[in-house]
């Protein structure tokens, strides 16, 4: 119960900071927006898009749209690695943040009972949870920082937020360098591919996560 509370609970503030500054902020980051915000960096555009997606940890930067200006500015693979990148960073930091609290306080936090429920559900489930929650809204980074504290282990999470990641990052890349205005495709690439890349990855080193130390 605690563990759903917890996921609840980190949803419902990432909701709140939406509320509050979301629309704000989408005003600025429009797709034109975020091409001239990134522009005002000049070489460090890239650095600043990382920023960006890093700061959706905990304000409601419409990432994709970021993704899609990296895209226009420096085209598909290149901006791709880059909106990849950032969007694999920023699910790593909410991550380790959680998961450096430590088991001692993650246990008191949820509950013995619950924090082994959690821990079982990541060590299980849990990478296809990661690496389909990159493509939805609100979601990525509350997953991210769950794995985290429920001690997902380390190479597991991380392979898994990859596969969600790198098609994420590219299918947004090209529709900002296409400009194309019904991007179906794109995103239901971007949606679809993660479970197969994950399937592929999960098979081939599934002995190595098995032993993977948590």
């Amino acid at each position: 119960m605690r563990l759903l509370l917890l996921f609840l609970v980190l949803a419902s503030l990432v909701l709140i900071s939406f509320f509050i500054w979301g629309d704000g902020i989408t005003n600025i980051f429009s797709q034109e927006g975020a091409i001239n915000w990134l522009h005002t960096y000049g070489e460090w555009s890239w650095a600043a898009a990382i920023v960006l997606l890093l700061a959706d940890l905990v304000l409601p930067v419409p990432g994709t749209l970021v993704m899609a200006a990296l895209g226009y500015i420096y085209g598909v693979l290149i901006g791709g690695l880059i909106a990849a990148a950032g969007s694999f960073l920023s699910g790593s930091v909410g991550y380790w943040l959680c998961r450096l609290i430590g088991e001692r306080a993650a246990v008191r936090l949820l509950g013995q009972k619950d924090f082994e429920r959690g821990r079982k559900l990541s060590s299980g489930i849990g990478g296809w949870i990661v690496a389909l929650s990159r493509w939805l809204p609100v979601f990525p980074e509350v997953i991210a920082c769950m794995a985290g504290l429920t001690r997902m282990p380390p190479l597991y999470f991380h392979a898994a937020l990859l596969s969600g990641s790198l098609p994420l990052g590219f299918a947004y890349a090209y529709i900002g360098y296409t400009g194309i205005n019904h991007p179906w495709l794109a995103i239901a690439l971007s949606a679809g591919l993660p479970p197969l890349i994950w399937f592929v990855v999960s098979r081939i080193f599934s002995s190595r996560f098995k032993g993977t130390a948590s």
